[in-house]
């Protein structure tokens, strides 16, 4: 991952509603949720979900799935994961170690 790549996903996470988005369809697993239910759960308007999940979907932290007239939210694991490598990939570097 890129330093400006990095920036845009710590951005979007940077944000409250977001960032509770981001938490609650992790936490779900890989099926993820749908739209419905991650409304339920986050107790927030339709239109203010939307907002957050385009600005989570932008910067590909998570993916849509259209089942039927279901919506399917799921986190992107693996742009999780690369910037959790990203932020930690340098630890240490100019030391002695890490204690």
């Amino acid at each position: 991952m890129k330093l400006p790549d990095a920036a845009h996903c710590l951005e979007s996470l940077g944000n409250d509603t977001r960032l509770g988005v981001y938490r609650a369809l992790v936490r779900a697993g890989p099926g993820g949720l749908p739209v419905g239910q991650l409304q339920s759960r986050l107790d927030i308007p339709g239109s203010t979900l939307s907002h957050h999940i385009a600005h989570l979907v932008k910067n590909e932290l998570v993916t849509q799935n259209r089942e039927g007239r279901v919506l399917r939210c799921t986190a992107n694991y693996n742009k999780m994961n690369a910037l959790l490598e990203f932020l930690s990939e340098e630890c240490c570097r100019d030391s002695e170690g890490c204690g």
